[in-house]
């Protein structure tokens, strides 16, 4: 292949003289390498059933259903045309680790972590020994893949997260075993409503509710965060939303995946936060890929708002015990014209509309006020800012302006710069030219809405702390090294 001319994004890189880090890259598998480590891993059975579950998904039925099917089961529209086919260089090096090692410094990077995309699906099957299979089918895959490039590129383990258990299980081996780094998890499992099962018992697909980790578990998943501590892994989530909520269309594919990562980022981070697994593993640090900030950004300042307003002291504010009905009824009588004759029909509470919740029980009264902050312990709004800034990170393409706001200090609560990181996305339908992602997340600088200083954090600063923040070894042999330790070095010698 004949050397290209130096790229802008290589130009980039030169100018500004420290590592670019991509935290979330994309490789496309080798579909027959694949189902041959699925025939080793579990014989020949797992790829037929494998195979079967993907076919069978809701996700992926749609390309199978006719146009009066669709309507009838609303089922969402699913991606298409999702890799790059003009650029043919560009799809090739999705899938050639040797290549797209070669064209890193063309495309301004000095080192890439590479997610799944066919690999996502690893974790669909229900069945858990056909799960459990599929995943480390593919985690032997990955590692074997990219072992000989691990100065610039690492590829990050599928966790099955059904189970605690089953979680840990892959954790351990992935790391202990395959010598994984990276650990790319679903944000949430998809689990039947009980009592709608139990009425109708084929009504799983529709009735289900998302757990999320954290707030009202199905399990308690603090074994599998205390294995990510001992292992020294961050848990990246890196999930879309399509098939639930808003996102349904049965025609829209771009309907359906707008704000899809953002909302499945938004709904495993708040859990985990409310949940108080960041109290309980305050050096654990999470990731969420493929989302952009400004969710988080919201996220953050909404949770002081709620807090501020519904934390146990301020609920007294709204406490119906605390309603002075005489003063109210007196109100009434002398300005509500015909409303002071339905006194008699007004509830203790007078937001509790409707004759069922006219007449509070007098004993629910001298129960203390519910604490929905108590997982966390959130004694001052400031305490929110350590327990969500230290902890989330959150994975921006590099075409996203909405990365500014995240360093926007002015704006953020208690002056917060929360912490993006630099994601390319390569070889995904969003990326037509690899070369060019670099140069895209320099425009920010270009058109001051960020600094150099920021964009330093968004792609060097940043993806060191969630990676060497959680093992400090975790860039060891690889180009970046003595950069890398410069920084921690810094770090220390400031605490």
């Amino acid at each position: 292949m004949t050397k290209p001319s130096a790229s802008k994004s290589a130009n980039v890189r030169a100018h500004i003289g420290h590592p670019i880090i991509d935290c979330d890259g994309h490789m496309i598998e080798f579909e027959p390498d694949v189902l041959d480590y699925l025939r080793q891993v579990g014989g020949p059975g797992v790829v037929d059933g494998y195979v079967s579950s993907i076919a069978g998904s809701r996700l992926f039925s749609w390309d199978h259903l006719s146009p009066e099917e669709r309507l009838d089961t609303r089922v969402a529209r699913s991606p298409w045309w999702g890799a790059p086919t003009k650029n043919t260089l560009d799809r090739a090096t999705a899938t050639l680790p040797r290549l797209l090692y070669e064209r890193l410094d063309e495309f301004g990077m000095d080192f890439t972590v590479l997610f799944p995309s066919v690999g996502m699906s690893a974790t669909y099957p229900k069945d858990e020994e056909l799960r459990r299979a599929v995943c480390r089918a593919y985690n032997t895959y990955y590692a074997d893949l990219y072992r000989e490039y691990s100065d610039r590129i690492t590829a990050a383990a599928v966790i099955p997260m059904h189970k605690p258990q089953e979680a840990i299980e892959e954790l351990e081996h992935a790391v202990n075993v395959l010598g994984m780094k990276v650990v790319f998890m679903q944000a949430y499992v998809r689990r039947p409503i009980p009592a709608a099962i139990r009425e109708m018992p084929q009504a799983s697909r529709w009735a289900f509710w998302l757990d999320t980790y954290g707030l009202d578990s199905e399990y308690d998943y603090d074994p599998v965060w205390a294995k990510c501590v001992e292992l020294k892994v961050a848990p990246c989530f890196h999930t879309g939303a399509t098939g639930w909520g808003s996102r349904n269309s049965i025609s829209a594919y771009v309907y359906n995946h707008i704000g899809s990562f953002a909302t499945a980022g938004e709904a495993v981070c708040k859990s985990l936060f409310l949940g108080g697994v960041t109290r309980r593993f305050p050096n654990l640090k999470f990731a969420f890929l493929e989302c952009g900030v400004g969710w988080a950004c919201s996220l953050y300042a909404d949770l002081i708002g709620h807090w501020e307003k519904r934390n146990v002291s301020a609920l007294e504010n709204t406490n119906p015990a605390n309603l002075d009905r005489k003063l109210l009824f007196d109100l009434y009588k002398q300005y509500g014209g015909s409303m002071g004759a339905r006194l008699d029909q007004l509830g203790r509470d007078p937001l509790a509309l409707g004759a069922g919740a006219a007449v509070r029980d007098e004993a629910k009264q001298t129960e203390p006020t519910p604490d929905e902050w108590a997982y966390c312990n959130i004694q001052k709004a400031e305490d929110i800012r350590d327990l969500f800034v230290n902890s989330f990170y959150f994975g921006c393409e590099a075409d996203d302006p909405i990365n500014a706001w995240s360093f926007n200090s002015k704006v953020n609560p208690f002056g917060a710069r929360l912490n993006a990181i630099f994601g390319s996305d390569i070889s995904h339908w969003d990326v037509p030219d690899m070369a060019r992602v670099v140069e895209e997340a320099w425009e920010l600088v270009d058109k001051e809405l960020i600094t150099e200083t920021d964009f330093r954090d968004f792609v060097f600063g940043n993806p060191v702390s969630l990676f060497a923040g959680t093992n400090a070894d975790f860039f060891k042999g690889t180009l970046v090294e003595a950069d890398v330790e410069k920084v921690i070095g810094r770090a220390a010698s400031i605490n």
